[in-house]
């Protein structure tokens, strides 16, 4: 049996996008848990006093996360602060990649002194055509994560490479947002990458095949999806708006944490 001997941090903030923001992990009253509250809760459980804050908002770009976000994350003196932050930038029609690089720089430059340990991640890719024109952005931005981790000793947990999290299964039928079991993979993820013993030594597999939908079947949920998902995400692309426009962050104040854990 393994005895886990790292230290226990005692604090946690996470500071980014829907993705830190638990969407689309959605909880009987209309809330949002999400990996890095289920994280926060495992982390609570080795740690009395342990608090937790999560400044992530739907929806944000790198810039607003570095102006909203990150000042307010380095000022809590958090043992932990996760920061994932970039992709939405990279899923515009337009996207300055030099701005998003050094945006990413001035946030890790700012946080990694903040705190005991700062954690970035690459983030999941699930497998699908609407995705596949972004790919090459996203590796750029994936990229200069590696390159700023291995600058700032930033621990990297790569999402992106691991099978089980590029399968469709694992996704909201918006198809841009992890399922409850995708998020609970996450934090297991990021569990394992911050030194603790293991709760689940197979997060990566991938899950068992099955027989996968008829055509019809296959068509009408496309049809729905673009329906219901991509001609709205596409016209807040175009208009410039943000399903997070007005939205405070999910958990503003460094307090006490007792919620989920898995």
């Amino acid at each position: 049996m393994q005895t886990n001997t790292t230290p226990p941090y005692s604090s946690l903030v996470a500071v980014g996008d829907s993705f830190t923001e638990g969407m689309s992990d959605l909880l009987p009253d209309g809330t949002y848990r999400g990996w890095a509250d289920l994280l926060a809760g495992r982390m609570a459980a080795h740690a009395p006093g342990f608090r937790y804050a999560n400044l992530a908002v739907r929806g944000k770009l790198i810039g607003q996360i570095v102006e909203e976000q990150v000042p307010v994350a380095a000022a809590m003196g958090a043992d932990v602060i996760t920061l994932v932050g970039g992709l939405n930038d990279t899923l515009r029609p337009k996207c300055d990649m030099d701005r998003v690089r050094a945006l990413l720089t001035e946030a890790v430059e700012t946080l990694a002194p903040a705190c005991k340990q700062l954690v970035l991640m690459r983030s999941p890719g699930r497998q699908g055509p609407v995705l596949e024109r972004f790919r090459p952005r996203m590796e750029e931005l994936f990229a200069c994560v590696d390159d700023l981790a291995a600058r700032h000793g930033a621990l990297v947990v790569d999402l992106y490479g691991a099978p089980s999290l590029s399968d469709p299964r694992l996704w909201d039928v918006d198809r841009l947002h992890l399922s409850a079991e995708g998020h609970r993979r996450v934090a297991e993820a990021v569990w394992q990458g911050l030194g603790h013993d293991p709760h689940d030594t197979e997060w990566r597999t991938p899950i068992p095949a099955t027989l996968p939908p008829g055509w019809l079947m296959r068509r009408a949920e496309d049809a729905r999806f673009a329906r219901q998902h991509l001609l709205p995400w596409i016209g807040r692309r175009l208009t410039g708006r943000s399903s997070g426009d007005g939205l405070p962050p999910k958990r503003p104040d460094l307090l006490p944490y007792e919620g989920p854990s898995a």
